[in-house]
């Protein structure tokens, strides 16, 4: 060998040899497999005796290597040192069961939100996230879990050089979402807070105009609030449109709309519960010491006790609070039995709620202005040797409902043995009433006890009150009658003669027949004696779209809609020519009565959104877009600002399919998908890829594919 190659020879053995002598010695392991800096902080807090062994190897989450015990975790905190944390018994559920029951990969994946990404994410709002596997380029796949830690979507993607992107789809429930990195099926990484998922109500079809309509009516619902303190507790409710005070009707009718928006379901209800008398009426006001209000009661009203039993039921809906829903159980247990069964309030003989001539569920009777118990002329709000008494069909189709609740929360919370007598008496209730009420065509407005009485100057069977467009939607009314109340409201139509058919009552009550001490209401067409009202527009627009009229249900939102951007305003009442109605000077152009029946027109008609339990667990959907071929493409969501109750979806009509992406809180869901008239009667459809039978329901000339959900995500296609 040459000298030169023999040197170079020798040079390279005492170099090996220092590496050698250089080189790091193996990691010491220990027991169970474990090692450092795991083992040291194992040992220190007690080795097996106290931690046992580990549940499997490290594993990475939010940048830290952490090793599972039986009942502690022992984080890293560098190469030398680790943490001991003790972990409850029930400490698994609090994590995806991925994490701890795959195996760990010999990688180190980091997660996080693409730049310019925010950290709270909306329902079905594409978000992008970053994959980073130092040394790696090759397939791998992330897993999302929502806030119960139940799988919310898993998307595969390729990584290059480390680095990875991928488009996900923020579904589930509500709050912090985790994330799992895999590849191979091995977790390389986790990322415990991702994003926290939120949802606001919101509706976007592309329509400029309806697109409008639920921040307008936010808007105005929001100058509606009146708060302050009552016997030590906070008290918050929805003003009268006409009335500076807290009104139980008025605000239990825009509760049907201001639960999508306002966390307070249950104050104003308790401060009303605190006032119920001790047979178990209710006042209609609320005190009021800053305005020296006490409560009080229009004595010619019968719907106050039915009102509170469906406030506290859409209330608990919203807040999904079974222990509230308990403290109301024994309130509304007396309300119902008062209105059954009180002489002033309850028709024996005839078996239905009774009160005086009042027009529809007013709070005037009949007969001329007469004087208050102060002396002055005042419209009659009391009972008197004259008044006339009948039955009004809006207070028993409200009653007939409010014992259909009351018979669910017996089976919730209450009573079981008590709801099947609620639910009878429910049923007998609307045989009786439209067998004495129901003309063939709707609700006649009243039925006199005294049969020769007749009022002056008007068809009083021709007389269509709103209380029937209420009566749509408070599932009572069998399929016909439902669609013959609306085919009535839509005969009605005619612009020569007002700007819309949503009168109050029509034909309205000759001059004088209600005394009004000078107020509105004593002339036909104005106020309640057959002004143009919003409340019963929201009402029928609802009530179409249950009944098979959804081209007509958007008609009505339509309208609103222009009026309320022409005029910037929502009043209670019009004048036919459209002129607003104001009653006196604590009139609002913000009625939150009206605004609120179109906003749940808008949520519950057409974006089909249907609570049956609470807080959206058992949801059926029915979008309706498909009604008007304008759509193409909607994003609803609504969302109870009292809980976690929310639903949010896509709906898409590409040429001959219809495609929905859900995501809400539901346990379970029945998805009702309204079919466009050019679709033929075989359809498919596909629920997460994965083709099902074909079902159907129709209503009128509509028909509806459906499909039953366990879980409230699905992708759903619906093709022909």
């Amino acid at each position: 060998m040459p000298r030169r190659l023999t040197y170079l020879a020798m040079l390279a053995a005492i170099l090996l040899a220092g590496c050698a002598q250089d080189a790091p010695t193996a990691p010491a392991v220990g027991p169970h497999g474990i090692v450092e800096p795991f083992l040291r902080a194992w040992r220190d807090a007690g080795g097996d005796s106290a931690l046992g062994a580990p549940l499997g190897p490290p594993r990475w989450v939010d940048d830290y290597q952490v090793q599972f015990f039986p009942a502690a975790s022992v984080t890293a905190v560098d190469t030398a040192r680790a943490v001991v944390q003790p972990l409850d018994a029930g400490w698994r559920a609090g994590y995806p069961a991925d994490l701890l029951d795959l195996p760990a990969a010999p990688l180190r994946a980091s997660i996080s939100l693409a730049d310019g990404h925010d950290s709270v994410a909306q329902p079905l709002a594409p978000l992008t996230a970053t994959l980073r596997l130092e040394g790696y380029s090759g397939p791998a796949e992330l897993r999302l879990y929502d806030a119960q830690l139940r799988p919310a979507g898993s998307v595969a993607l390729e990584v290059a050089d480390g680095r990875g992107e991928a488009a996900v789809l923020p579904r589930g429930r509500l709050g912090p979402q985790w994330a799992i990195a895999l590849v191979d099926g091995q977790v390389a990484g986790a990322r415990s807070r991702l994003f926290t998922l939120d949802a606001t109500t919101s509706i976007t079809t592309g329509d400029a105009e309806l697109d409008a309509l639920y921040p307008r009516i936010l808007g105005f619902m929001q100058q509606d609030v009146v708060s302050y303190e009552l016997n030590g507790r906070a008290v918050r409710g929805y003003r009268s449109p006409d009335n500076p005070l807290l009104w139980l009707r008025d605000h239990v009718y825009q509760g049907r709309a201001f639960r999508y928006f306002e966390p307070d379901m249950t104050s104003l209800l308790d401060a009303f519960r605190d006032a119920q008398r001790p047979d178990g009426s209710f006042p209609d006001v609320i005190d009021y010491p800053e305005r020296f209000v006490t409560a009080t009661r229009k004595e010619v009203e019968s719907d106050l006790e039915f009102l509170f039993v469906q406030g506290v039921y859409e209330a608990w809906q919203a807040t999904g609070d079974d222990a509230w829903l308990s403290q109301n159980m024994a309130a509304m247990r007396r309300a119902l039995r008062y209105i059954t069964s009180d002489p002033l309030r309850w028709d024996a003989a005839r078996g239905l709620v009774r009160r005086p001539y009042t027009i529809d569920m007013w709070d005037f009777a009949y007969g001329p202005t007469t004087l208050s118990p102060d002396g002055k002329p005042a419209p009659r709000h009391w009972i008197a040797p004259d008044t006339i008494w009948g039955t009004f069909h809006g207070d028993n189709t409200g009653l007939a409902q409010a014992l259909r609740l009351m018979g669910e929360m017996e089976r919730r919370v209450g009573d079981p043995a008590l709801a099947d007598g609620d639910d009878q008496q429910a049923d007998g209730i609307m045989a009786r009433l439209n067998a004495l009420s129901w003309n063939g065509r709707f609700f006649t407005h009243f039925v006199p006890e005294d049969p020769s009485f007749q009022p002056a100057g008007v068809d009083a069977g021709n007389q269509l009150s709103l209380s029937n467009a209420y009566a749509l939607n408070r599932g009572v009314l069998s399929k016909q009658q439902g669609e013959l109340i609306v085919k009535r409201y839509f005969q009605r139509r005619d612009f020569s003669r007002a700007f819309a058919e949503w009168y109050s009552i029509d034909p309205p009550f000759p001059a004088g027949s209600y005394g009004m001490a000078g107020g509105k209401g004593e002339l036909p067409g104005e106020y309640v004696n057959g002004g143009i009202m919003p409340l019963v527009g929201g009402e029928l627009s609802r009530g179409s779209f249950r009944y098979g009229a959804e081209a007509y249900g958007f008609d009505i939102l339509r309208r609103y809609a222009d009026l309320t951007r022409l005029t910037g305003a929502s009043y209670l009442w019009y004048y036919p020519d459209g002129r607003p109605g104001i009653s006196g000077p604590d009139t609002i152009g913000t009625d939150g009565w009206g605004a609120g029946s179109m906003l749940a027109a808008l949520i519950e008609g057409a974006a089909g959104v249907s609570d049956k339990d609470r807080g959206l667990r058992d949801l059926i959907l029915s979008p309706r877009w498909a009604a008007d071929p304008a759509f193409t493409q909607v994003r609803a969501v609504a969302r109870y600002a009292a809980s976690d109750g929310y639903v949010a979806y896509t709906w898409r009509r590409d040429g001959r399919a219809i495609r929905i992406s859900l995501s809400s809180s539901s346990d379970v869901a029945f998805v009702r998908v309204l079919l466009p008239d050019d679709a033929p009667q075989d359809v498919r459809i596909a629920l997460d890829g994965v083709e099902q039978p074909a079902a159907f329901s129709t209503s009128q000339r509509s028909r509806y594919a459906t499909i039953s959900l366990s879980g409230g995500s699905a992708e759903i296609v619906v093709s022909w």
